[in-house]
């Protein structure tokens, strides 16, 4: 994709159903423009009370010309596999798929209108580009192609990074939340986590919404208001 001088490229973690925070974020912190790229790591359901008003903002900004690229997150995949699999039902229930149904008025995952499942379920696993790779969890090096494990993309909490073996880039996810001052000493490293744990506000150094732009490396919190 063509970029022109005036575009920024922005990476957001971990929503959980903060919509009122997104939305400030976008509005007021980084003031996001339609030649901006922006790139979501996953975990926009769950845990929080907006799950579908942050499906919402996000299916609409793709309508109105923003250029948005998600990627699919772990609370993504347990909602998909719920649909027809009572036992990921309960695991997902259980990890905070209730607040994700009240949002959305129903009582089971098959009830969430198609199209939400339809924009989750044609989500990648990870995006690359030409300076890092962006995914919600991590990479298996262990294996020859670490693209191969969506597992890993999904769940791992591993930071290891080989750059040789994804033709020198860094890698970014989100998944494990960590100290504002936990992310901010990853910025200079190959593996940079930027989930500040948006829905954990009783937890020292977290409680907000993150966003990194790459380009400048700069990175902007807005505290969690929903």
């Amino acid at each position: 994709m063509k970029r022109t001088q005036l575009s920024r490229r922005f990476v957001i973690p971990d929503i959980h159903g903060c919509a009122l925070t997104l939305d400030r974020l976008l509005r007021e912190v980084i003031h996001l423009r339609r030649s901006d790229e922006l790139y979501l790591l996953g975990d926009y359901i769950d845990r929080g009370p907006r799950s579908r008003e942050v499906l919402d903002i996000l299916m609409g900004l793709t309508l109105k010309g923003y250029r948005v690229f998600p990627v699919r997150g772990n609370h993504e995949e347990m909602l998909l596999e719920s649909c027809g699999d009572r036992n990921m039902f309960r695991m997902w229930f259980e990890n905070g798929g209730r607040a994700t149904l009240d949002s959305f008025g129903v009582e089971d995952a098959c009830e969430i209108p198609l199209p939400y499942r339809r924009f989750m379920a044609e989500m990648p696993y990870y995006r690359i580009l030409p300076d890092f790779v962006l995914l919600h969890a991590s990479l298996n090096f262990a294996i020859p192609s670490p693209f191969a494990d969506t597992e890993a993309m999904l769940w791992s909490r591993s930071l290891e990074v080989r750059k040789e073996v994804i033709g020198g880039r860094r890698v970014i996810g989100g998944h494990t939340p960590m100290s504002r001052s936990e992310i901010l000493r990853g910025l200079s490293t190959d593996r940079i986590v930027l989930d500040n744990g948006c829905v954990y506000r009783e937890r020292a150094g977290m409680g907000c919404l993150a966003a990194l732009e790459l380009d400048s490396m700069t990175l902007s919190f807005q505290e969690n208001i929903d």
